[in-house]
């Protein structure tokens, strides 16, 4: 992944890394330190991160219920009946703080994607899901390029 942001140039570096963003399985804790170690401007780099990553929770809010049936097919085909791991855990911290509880422990214990397609599931309003997770996306990624840059301006990595 870093070898793709290192080997585009200008605006391409960022649509590189607006596409990492996006992939369901990457958060902003890897996608915001990559581009400020590869040298890209911070503030464009935190932006695009939350860009990319709050789109894919939107797309789950919309196709919500297309993708929870497709999900289920799947699950069944495969043979999946009990709960994963990280859904095990997603449901404690529901069952303890809430939306807004997962929504701010999301990108530490299971990613925001994930967490926004299970408060759907736990029964959540689509509304309310995107704005806790937005929120939380937000502090995140502010959270992540203050640390990077002071953390790696510290390191002499940047």
């Amino acid at each position: 992944m870093f070898e793709w942001i290192q080997q585009s140039e200008g605006i391409w570096q960022y649509i590189v890394l607006f596409l990492l963003a996006a992939a369901p399985w990457l958060d902003v804790f890897l996608v915001v330190p990559l581009g400020i170690v590869a040298g890209m401007s911070p503030v464009a780099v935190a932006i695009t991160g939350f860009a990319g990553n709050f789109l894919m929770i939107l797309l789950l809010g919309v196709f919500f219920n297309q993708f929870t049936s497709w999900r289920e097919k799947r699950r069944l085909k495969k043979g999946i009946t009990a709960p994963s791991k990280k859904e095990t855990r997603a449901r404690q911290v529901w069952d303890r703080y809430g939306l807004p509880g997962l929504a701010l422990l999301a990108p530490v214990i299971v990613g925001t994607d994930i967490a926004a397609l299970l408060a759907l599931t736990f029964g959540s309003s689509r509304t309310r899901v995107i704005q806790w997770m937005a929120v939380s996306l937000a502090l995140w990624t502010i959270a992540m390029a203050l640390g990077s840059v002071y953390g790696f301006g510290y390191m002499n990595l940047i």
